[in-house]
Formats: C-alpha cells, structure tokens, sequence
C-alpha cells in the first residue's frame, strides 16, 4: 500500500483487492477533509448538513463510478443511460457551493482511477485555497455600517436638519432610496451611514426620535459586502 501512494499515479493500472481499497479510503478521506473545509468556511444562511454529507458519499459514488467503467466504453455509455434515467436536481444557493461539488466529483475520479497522488495533492491544494479565501476575506468589501429606513414629513427643504443629524454620528452618509407619492405626505427615505462609533447606535437612533418630522425609524447592521 505504501508503494501505491509514494510511486505517484498509477492511471489504468489492473484493478485488485487493494487498490480498490485505498482508492474507497482516499475517496472518503478527501470527501471528509473538503466537507470539512466548508464547514468551516461557509458563512451564508443556505447551511445543509445533508449538502455536507453529499460531499462525502458524492466523493465515493464517482470513484466507485470510475472503477466500475474500467476504461470500457460500453460500461461508460450504459452508465450515462442510467443517469439521464435517475436524475437529483438541487438548486444551489451560494455559487461557491459548486466548487465544493466539482471538488468532490473531481477527487473521486482521481481515486476511482487510481491516481492517488493527485487525489491528495489535489484534496490539500483545494482545502487550503479555500480557507485562505476564508481566513484573509478576499472579495469581500465594508463600505458602510448601517442601513437605516425613516419617514420624513417635513418639507424637502427641512431635510438639511436630518442631514447634519447624520453627519455628526457618520464618516459618510448616502443615500440608497427616497420615494414619495402625489397625496402622500412626506417621504420615505432610506441612507447607508458609516458610523463614526458603532456603539453609539442606540444614541443616533434616539436622536432622530426626538427630530421633529422623523418617524418609524428602523435600522439594519449591513455586513461586509461580497456581492452587490
């Protein structure tokens, strides 16, 4: 078994006891350490521990898939027969969960064909990309702290009151949305504030309170943004 793993990759070596063996274990133990991984990077609200299993039995599946094909053609076209037959469709919310799924698939066909080496070398180069990514945030983007939504029903040339409210909590102050409506008094205004001092929330938002022409003031902490 130690010659398997340290002679690299054995590509269509003859099938035995053994070999199927070790490429069922790095299967698993790929799938293991990948599911691991998004474990521990996955930061949206979409977390499935059913997807976390999948990504360990999809690794085995696909080796078992590839030991059973065996470099025969008609095996290969019979199997493809039977999985347009019997299809799963899963809608995946978050677009990095299809690296996950491609990783799985790929480290068992590594396996299942006996390139263990690349099997594990792969496993380990995928695991710690991944939680780089994770660890240092790469992408991400904190542009603002708050998102806070109000109704003004003063007049619009009033609004420089609100503003220097704002400004005195906010390095920086945008406006995301203003609407109003013929016959509807006042407006409804929405801001993204980056705050001078977060944990000064509770006293920003008691001041608008008190602003005369302020009313159904409500806030939302916005996180670091990946996406917009």
């Amino acid at each position: 078994m130690g010659n398997l793993l340290l002679r690299g990759d054995y590509g269509t070596g003859p099938d035995d006891f053994m070999g199927m063996a070790l490429g069922m274990m790095i299967a698993f133990l790929g799938g293991h350490v990948i599911a691991w991984v998004y474990m521990a990077c996955h930061n949206g609200l979409s977390y499935s521990r059913s997807f976390v299993n999948a990504l360990i039995v999809l690794c085995l599946i696909v080796a078992l898939v590839m030991m059973v094909m065996a470099n025969n053609l008609l095996i290969a076209f019979g199997l493809m027969a039977v999985f347009a037959i019997v299809r799963f469709r899963n809608v995946l919310r978050d677009t990095l969960d299809t690296t996950y799924i491609l990783a799985s698939i790929t480290v068992g066909m590594a396996s299942g064909t006996r390139k263990f080496t690349t099997a594990i070398v792969g496993t380990l180069v995928f695991s710690v990309l991944m939680l780089y990514l994770h660890w240092t945030h790469f992408g991400a983007r904190h542009r603002y702290d708050l998102i806070l939504n109000l109704h003004w029903g003063r007049p619009v040339g009033d609004l420089p009151a609100l503003m220097g409210l704002l400004e005195r909590h906010s390095r920086k102050t945008s406006v995301a949305s203003q609407r109003s409506n013929v016959g509807y008094e006042g407006m409804d205004l929405s801001y993204r504030l980056l705050m001078r001092d977060t944990s000064r929330l509770e006293e920003l938002l008691g001041e608008l309170k008190a602003l005369p022409g302020v009313s159904r003031v409500t806030s939302l902490r916005a996180e670091d943004e990946s996406e917009v």
